[in-house]
């Protein structure tokens, strides 16, 4: 039985590394922020608008609490999942979790490249992001260092070794699995 969360802030690759990973491992893949669109046939960001972030989170850990369950399966979650509840502690006990781990800057230059599909960040600037990444990953940070694994991931990329990455994390999960 193997079960493995990706964890780590908007930008860092969860879904992207995850799909890949899965793949290499010859594991079903789930991005929770899908799981959760799809069981109730709306984006996260019509669920934030029309419910509010309380209720958006407890269906998140509900979604978790099933998900967590599953077997053979590497999860992404959303980068705030962590931080609510007893996340964290679930994915730890049901399974191996990964911090992804990306440098603020890298993510800052990730997340203004994409920011027109990220309702927080659609109307900041450049400098604007970095300030928000910063802040938001140093109050994030307590909770994804709780993972059973910190995987530095800054230097990959898709144009340069995520093919990398997932082979360097297949080793670690290996490591793991033999201890």
């Amino acid at each position: 039985m193997k079960r493995i969360f990706l964890i780590g802030y908007m930008g860092a690759g969860k879904s992207t590394v995850g799909r890949r990973l899965a793949s290499h491992l010859q594991l079903s893949f789930i991005d929770l922020d899908s799981f959760i669109e799809k069981r109730f046939h709306k984006t996260i960001n019509e669920i934030f608008t029309e419910k509010g972030e309380e209720a958006f989170r407890k269906m998140e850990k509900e979604a978790l609490e099933e998900v967590s369950e599953y077997e053979n399966v590497i999860i992404s979650v959303g980068g705030g999942t962590p931080c609510f509840f007893d996340n964290i502690e679930r994915m730890n006990q049901s399974g191996y979790s990964i911090y992804l781990q990306v440098s603020p800057e890298v993510l800052a230059s990730r997340l203004n490249i994409g920011k027109h599909s990220r309702p927080l960040l659609r109307y900041k600037s450049e400098d604007e992001i970095k300030t928000f990444v910063i802040e938001s990953l140093a109050k994030r940070e307590p909770y994804y260092n709780k993972a059973t694994c910190v995987f530095e991931a800054s230097s990959y990329n898709v144009a340069n070794g995520i093919e990398n990455l997932v082979l360097d994390l297949s080793l670690e999960i290996e490591k793991n699995a033999n201890q």
